[in-house]
């Protein structure tokens, strides 16, 4: 997970751009988005891989962005904005070496659509913070939250197999609801393979890497 910070030395306002895979937004993410908004105007880019056009979905990222923005609206309403900017386009080895491939700049060029002056990048992963300063986007590597969205996904797709999970404790209520509504999209993925490739501190579905 990353979340960027710009600040606007003429307005005095920050600007938080939270990058994150958000499959599903959980507590954890929850609790950061807060923590940001206390001080910050928050920008939420969730992750979208794409195809042909369409997005891709898979184990590891069964929900689309639609629906991961409203589980995002459904919790904080107005008080922040989601926007589809941090998007790969297949084949995803085209971004691949990191700062040799040109497409690997469109990316951050995405991120910092609109945002202008100072900056700094906060992550809780280790490589991607080595990434993010290959960029140039000055980061400072913070501590990951003790609940992790795969765990979660992981409770979600025993349960949709008919174990006894606790999954719903580590989701809002009102996220637990959109989940729910959208069972057919956990109990889709719950028994295929994990195919994915993580690469610095990035996961990329193996459908259209190459």
């Amino acid at each position: 997970m990353i979340e960027i910070y710009h600040k606007n030395t003429e307005r005095q306002v920050t600007i938080s751009i939270y990058l994150a895979h958000l499959n599903p937004v959980t507590k954890a993410h929850v609790e950061i988005i807060n923590e940001l908004k206390n001080e910050n105007q928050v920008r939420v880019l969730p992750v979208i891989f794409m195809k042909n056009g369409k997005e891709l979905n898979s184990r590891s990222f069964p929900f689309s962005y639609e629906l991961r923005k409203k589980m995002l609206k459904a919790v904080f309403g107005d008080s922040i904005t989601v926007e589809p900017n941090y998007v790969f386009y297949a084949p995803f080895v085209k971004y691949m070496p990191p700062m040799l491939s040109p497409y690997s700049w469109k990316i951050k060029e995405q991120i910092l659509d609109g945002i202008k002056g100072d900056y700094f990048t906060y992550t809780g992963d280790k490589a991607e913070g080595f990434v993010l300063k290959l960029y140039g986007l000055n980061p400072k590597v913070g501590k990951r939250k003790e609940t992790s969205a795969s765990s979660v996904k992981q409770k979600m797709f025993d349960s949709a197999m008919g174990k006894d999970t606790d999954w719903e404790n580590y989701v809002e209520p009102k996220i637990v609801q959109i989940i729910r509504e959208s069972w057919d999209v956990v109990k889709r993925f719950a028994s295929v393979d994990d195919l994915t490739y993580r690469i610095l501190g990035m996961k990329f579905p193996s459908t259209g890497f190459w």
